[in-house]
């Protein structure tokens, strides 16, 4: 446990150093690039009638055994190694800077701010205004605070280069096929609710982690009273402690591939005419948060 906080260290300070640099992405295929390819490949190939949701298990199954498999080599290198990967798994350094890229071009314009945040958001964004850009940008951030960084962390504590590969494999799953859509409603199933228990802890820690970073009460309040009505049952810790520690409203209506559906707010009577300041004043918190967990 010792010698894995220490190569946990060092990969959080390589990550936050370094990022994820183009050069080196460009001509080498990213590890989650390449989890994303077998999935992509196996939604086309397996993805068929009948027995879906079999095959989806069959799959979460394999990206699970896969990974501690090609994570126990590494891990075998050596710990600069470990590190180095571990480093190339957390997001935090990379998080940051696709926020502060909204950011950035939501104060150029709405439009330029639209295209920014529909780089790291799922929903529709071609009708957004400016508010909905910042709540999109503040709660992409929240969410991935938990998704790319504390959760990454604590299964690496918790069991190694191993662990962390296989949370990432199945949290990208979840990402790709884990929709109730006609499609991935079944094939998707396995992934989406093993991702769900895979965050059960790291979720409401990333809550905890906000709240402690800015000893604020209201955090915690806006959390207990507010991570439920959320639509996922883990996004909605950090995204409410986000929400309350910033005091504005997030979540609520947006639309998914042309239909509009109505989620309530999370900490409604937050502020909602937000811009540039609360997506930057979001960026703070998760650098906050990050030094809390170093």
């Amino acid at each position: 446990a010792g010698q894995r906080t220490v190569i946990l260290i060092a990969a959080m300070l390589l990550d936050a150093a370094v990022g994820e640099p183009r050069w080196l992405w460009n001509r080498v295929t990213h590890p989650a690039v390449l989890i994303g390819r077998v999935i992509g490949w196996a939604d086309e190939r397996f993805n068929t009638d009948p027995h879906r949701k079999l095959r989806g298990v069959l799959l979460v199954i394999a990206l699970l055994v896969g990974s501690i498999v090609i994570g126990s080599f590494l891990a075998a290198l050596g710990g600069l190694v470990e590190a180095l990967a571990a480093a190339i798994l957390l997001a935090q350094r990379s998080l940051a800077d696709h926020v502060a890229a909204v950011a950035r071009a939501l104060r150029l314009s709405t439009v330029s701010g639209r295209a920014a945040v529909a780089q790291i958001v799922g929903r529709d964004t071609s009708a957004m205004d400016g508010p909905a850009v910042a709540r999109a940008a503040i709660e992409s951030g929240a969410e991935n605070l938990s998704d790319g960084v504390i959760a990454p962390a604590f299964w690496f504590l918790i069991g190694g280069l191993p662990a962390m590969l296989a949370y990432k494999a199945i949290n990208t799953a979840d990402s790709m096929i884990g929709y109730r859509t006609p499609r991935h409603e079944a094939f998707g199933w396995a992934a989406a609710r093993l991702d769900d228990v895979l965050n059960y802890i790291p979720a409401p820690l990333t809550a905890g982690l906000i709240a402690l970073a800015f000893w604020s009460a209201r955090a915690v309040d806006v959390t207990l009273q507010d991570a439920r009505l959320h639509r996922s049952p883990n996004a909605g810790w950090p995204e409410a402690a986000m929400a309350g520690v910033l005091d504005v409203a997030l979540s609520g209506p947006r639309s998914y591939h042309g239909e509009m559906r109505e989620f309530p707010f999370v900490n409604a009577g937050g502020e909602r005419e937000i811009g540039v300041a609360e997506i930057e004043a979001a960026i703070a918190v998760l650098w906050r948060v990050w030094w809390v967990i170093l």
